[in-house]
């Protein structure tokens, strides 16, 4: 069902945002793990990756437009940070929602592929690279940590070339694609020990059986 003018006329300025979930839980993965957030997952996504687990949120159709107000107030409720994910969130203006959330003094963080113009005001950003759409250009100064997805044997070259891409302050991350955890984690332990520049995430919520 297509959206009346005014409500795309609000989604295109970001005061409306189409919200495929919210849910409060203990941070899972990179830099932040096991500290509580409140996740804001964006629908939206053109970057593809095969692996996805969250395929559901590519068609932003499939999710209602919502005011970012109305989400802004149920996180202020739980929490005082908000990690907003996707989907891909930089597909959507996020200048409108990180400036009411820091207004009310809840902590921004973002998780992106970096594909697409960078919006908001970030307390972290962690770019996630994907091969199958790079980042832009601009992002990549942006980072406060670089996650890389581990899949296959050649994702570590990927990774040391987007690695050098991102700003001196950048944590490194490398983490196991979950369908392949057993193999790509020996690997993973082995390279970062030859390679301690890098850290090891894992999808640690994945293993505490948590959202």
């Amino acid at each position: 069902m297509a959206m009346d003018k005014k409500t795309q006329e609000l989604v295109n300025q970001g005061i409306m945002l189409p919200l495929m979930e919210e849910f409060y839980t203990i941070q899972g993965e990179g830099a932040h793990t096991g500290t509580a957030a409140y996740f804001i997952r964006v629908g939206g996504c053109d970057v593809g990756c095969h692996w996805c687990d969250v395929k559901e949120s590519w068609n932003a159709d499939l999710h209602p437009p919502t005011l970012a107000d109305t989400i802004v107030e149920n996180i202020t409720k739980h929490a005082n940070t908000v990690v907003i994910t996707g989907g891909e969130p930089l597909m959507w203006s996020m200048d409108y929602i990180t400036e009411l959330l820091q207004k009310n003094k809840i902590k921004t963080h973002i998780e992106t592929s970096g594909a697409y113009s960078f919006s908001g005001k970030w307390d972290w950003f962690c770019l996630s690279p994907k091969k199958t759409k790079l980042p832009l250009e601009e992002v990549y100064k942006e980072a406060d940590e670089l996650k890389m997805i581990i899949h296959n044997k050649s994702d570590f070259e990927f990774a040391e070339a987007q690695a050098e891409k991102v700003g001196k302050k950048c944590q490194l991350f490398l983490q196991p694609e979950w369908s392949r955890k057993e193999k790509m984690t020996e690997l993973i332990v082995d390279y970062v020990m030859k390679n301690p520049k890098w850290k090891i995430s894992l999808q640690t919520h994945k293993y505490l059986n948590i959202p």
